[in-house]
């Protein structure tokens, strides 16, 4: 099976370095749950993406520093990628600015949160389980690094996870696409490398918080199992 990745951002040479690519963070995360997947990357920022959709079995939309709001080019090419995907009934899986960027193309509505930012460890409470949530589960924790969020969901979505910050922290769309604000890809090294980084726009309160909650569980191996049987899932 080939999940094409892409990536909705560009990273500098030193997390290049140090952390790897979208394409590597995903690629080590998804081994977890299936080894034998295979992967392409896309990058949205350029526009480069498959002469033909059904040149990979899924896609995965990453990420980004960007708002899906604002008004770049590259953003609006994306959203009719989404189009055609939900059109086509191609598997989509969206990740944070991804899970953002479906709901906006779709009908959806996203904005800033009056709440300001949320950093660290999220514990989600899962209010459906459909068969490819499986093991069942309900409470998952991912990290998370985002002001923007989803405040209205697209018609025909169906709301999987929420947390207190985050109402709408995990959606579907009929059988076809799932998203998760969470970062499932992070490390703990990572979050922590871009909350101290940005801790001057965080704040001292949000980073602390943040920096305490890196200790506790993160649920990676099991959002990733969740995403392989989504996408593998023909019910």
């Amino acid at each position: 099976m080939i999940i094409g990745i892409i990536e909705a951002d560009e990273l500098d040479d030193d997390v290049l370095e140090h952390y790897g690519s979208y394409t590597d963070r995903f690629q080590q995360l998804l081994f977890t749950a299936d080894p034998q997947l295979s992967f392409r990357t896309y990058c949205a920022v350029h526009q480069r993406y498959p002469q033909d959709i059904n040149a990979c079995d899924a896609y995965l939309i990453t990420g980004s520093k960007y708002s899906c709001y604002e008004e770049i080019d590259w953003i609006k090419r994306l959203e009719r990628f989404i189009v055609d995907c939900y059109q086509q009934d191609k598997k989509l899986i969206g990740i944070c600015f991804g899970h953002q960027l479906i709901a906006q193309a779709l009908g959806g509505q996203v904005r800033k949160s009056d709440k300001g930012w949320s950093a660290g460890l999220i514990s989600n409470d899962v209010v459906l389980s459909p068969g490819w949530l499986s093991p069942a589960q309900q409470r998952f924790s991912l990290l998370v690094n985002h002001q923007d969020q989803v405040i209205r969901l697209p018609e025909g979505a169906s709301l999987i996870a929420t947390n207190d910050f985050c109402p709408v922290s995990g959606y579907q769309v009929n059988r076809s696409m799932l998203t998760f604000q969470g970062h499932p890809e992070f490390s703990r090294d990572y979050l922590r490398y871009l909350i101290t980084k940005n801790r001057q726009e965080i704040g001292d309160q949000v980073y602390l918080q943040a920096t305490q909650s890196l200790e506790q569980h993160v649920d990676y191996e099991l959002v990733a199992t969740w995403i392989v049987k989504f996408i593998r899932d023909q019910s």
